[in-house]
């Protein structure tokens, strides 16, 4: 499985970053699944486990591993199979086998649970995972991304957010899509990660490690490869299985994140998740911000977040 020939190929190591502030990031891979996951860690205490969406890697939690290192938790931000320094395997994309994939790591760590907190597909997966292994996840917090039965429906039946999540639907197409995202250096990723923020635009450093990034061989195709599943799955016997799972509400407290300028998702789409929840389930909107909340107002984002981990009532 190989990505359209580029003379741009970058070697996994380019995701092995330090955070902003010099502070150490210890790099390690571990085995989960059947696969090698490639994560950043830092602090000690109860485990975070953070999740990115496209088209990043654990990179977008760079600002949130700080925090909650300083926090007083282990903070792990994992690639996702098939993104940053893991696996390219040749299948394994649906979001249940994901969702194992993220379940794994947490038994590969050593702990007996974590608090999930998944962006954009990363978030999708935190549901699903949060469903199909719920003794594995203390808690949830989810920014970006409605529950998977709530953006079903709207992709469906709501011709704003149909619209708005496009991209999803030229996914579907084979091969161009890794072609665009891989073109002229990454310039698509680029285009994307600045046209979904809000008015805080991202660093132009920032935006070229995500560009750097999708250049790894392969990155671009498995990359699209869950989008084609979440389709192509609709009718099929294991899609509607997939759904069916799904009513199975989520029982621990949840944390739902969205900026209320985001163009990909929209609030309506995102917001009435919470009657897929049977626990404390908390909303925040944040006024002003796009797509990527956790790094557009990364303090505000991050304080709201390790507020509500620390609350021994969530329910408030």
């Amino acid at each position: 499985m190989t990505d359209p020939d580029t003379p741009s190929a970058l070697p996994t190591s380019v995701v092995r970053l330090d955070v902003p502030g010099g502070k150490e990031v210890r790099h390690r891979d571990v085995a989960a699944n059947g696969a090698r996951f490639h994560i950043a860690e830092m602090g000690d205490g109860p485990l975070v486990l953070l999740l990115h969406g496209f088209p990043q890697f654990w990179w977008a939690w760079r600002h949130q591993l700080v925090a909650l290192a300083d926090a007083g938790f282990r903070a792990v931000a994992m690639d996702l199979r098939g993104v940053g320094g893991s696996d390219r395997t040749p299948r394994g994309y649906d979001p249940a086998n994901l969702a194992l994939d993220i379940t794994g790591v947490v038994r590969s760590l050593g702990e007996p649970d974590a608090a999930l907190v998944g962006h954009d597909l990363g978030g999708y997966l935190a549901w699903t995972a949060a469903v199909m292994r719920p003794k594995l996840v203390r808690r949830l917090a989810v920014a970006s991304m409605p529950h998977p039965r709530r953006w079903r429906s709207a992709m469906l039946r709501d011709m704003r957010q149909t619209k708005a999540g496009s991209y999803i639907w030229g996914f579907q197409r084979p091969w161009i899509p890794e072609r665009q995202l891989v073109a002229d250096e990454g310039a698509l990723v680029g285009r994307l990660v600045r046209d979904w923020s809000g008015p805080r635009l991202p660093d132009d450093e920032d935006v070229a490690m995500y560009q750097r990034a999708m250049l790894i061989p392969s990155t671009a195709h498995c990359s699209v490869e869950p989008y084609r599943w979440m389709v192509r799955s609709l009718a099929r016997p294991d899609g509607i299985q997939f759904n069916r799972r799904m009513k199975r509400p989520v029982r621990v407290p949840t944390l739902h994140l969205h900026g209320s300028l985001d163009p990909v998702m929209r609030t309506r789409s995102a917001a009435g998740s919470g009657e897929y929840v049977e626990a404390p389930y908390r909303w925040r909107l944040f006024d002003g911000l796009g797509h990527f909340p956790h790094e557009e107002d990364p303090v505000a984002f991050s304080t709201e977040l390790i507020n509500w981990l620390k609350d021994p009532e969530p329910d408030r």
